[in-house]
């Protein structure tokens, strides 16, 4: 698939698959959209909605080329997450996910988000080295994840955007200032008169 760069797939992509990518970030909720500023919401009841709303944004994470996506990026308020750390490894998909345990070790590495302009805001973000996550699969069974390196900071990025936390939120005020810059709208001048 490609080397991961700030929480998104790096590689050259032939025109169909640049055009599919290109589909699914215009189904991925846009910083500033209001929805990834609230928290979500537990989910009380796993029927197929659930198990629906898994596979589709585990469709959108795979064609956008992103290693993970919530459900608030996707319009939808409720804990639900999936991610895929390293190409070859199965999808993980999360409801109602909690830290239950994680190091007290922690590391500054670059992340950027589908919702913040995928290849264009990377910031450096702390997080913790590793963690333990309890679960449930959409299929209702337990699930505990025990994560380190990518796969635990891949997790911590996806657990913010369930409670309306972007990494802008997580990095130094310098960073932040210059990430908001590139996100803000810019004028289309064209010829006058």
């Amino acid at each position: 698939m490609g080397e991961v760069e700030g929480q998104v797939r790096n590689e050259q992509l032939d025109a169909e698959r640049e055009a599919r990518r290109r589909v699914a970030l215009a189904q991925i909720r846009q910083y500033p959209d209001p929805v990834l500023r609230m928290s979500a919401n537990e989910v009380e009841e796993l029927d197929e909605s659930v198990a629906a709303l898994a596979e589709r944004m585990t469709r959108l994470m795979q064609e956008a080329r992103g290693v993970g996506l919530a459900a608030p990026q996707v319009g939808v308020l409720r804990r639900v997450l999936v991610y895929q750390a390293v190409d070859d490894a199965p999808v993980v998909s999360l409801v109602n996910p909690r830290v239950t345990s994680s190091s007290e070790e922690r590391e500054t590495a670059e992340e950027g988000c589908l919702s913040l302009g995928a290849a264009t805001v990377v910031v450096p973000v702390e997080r913790a080295l590793s963690l333990t996550v309890e679960a449930t699969s959409p299929a209702g069974e337990p699930v505990t994840v025990e994560a380190e390196g990518l796969e635990a900071r891949v997790i911590q990025h996806e657990l913010d955007h369930l409670d309306g936390v972007l990494i802008v939120d997580r990095t130094t005020a310098e960073e932040r200032r210059e990430a908001l810059a590139k996100l803000r709208p810019q004028p289309i001048l064209g010829p006058l008169g």
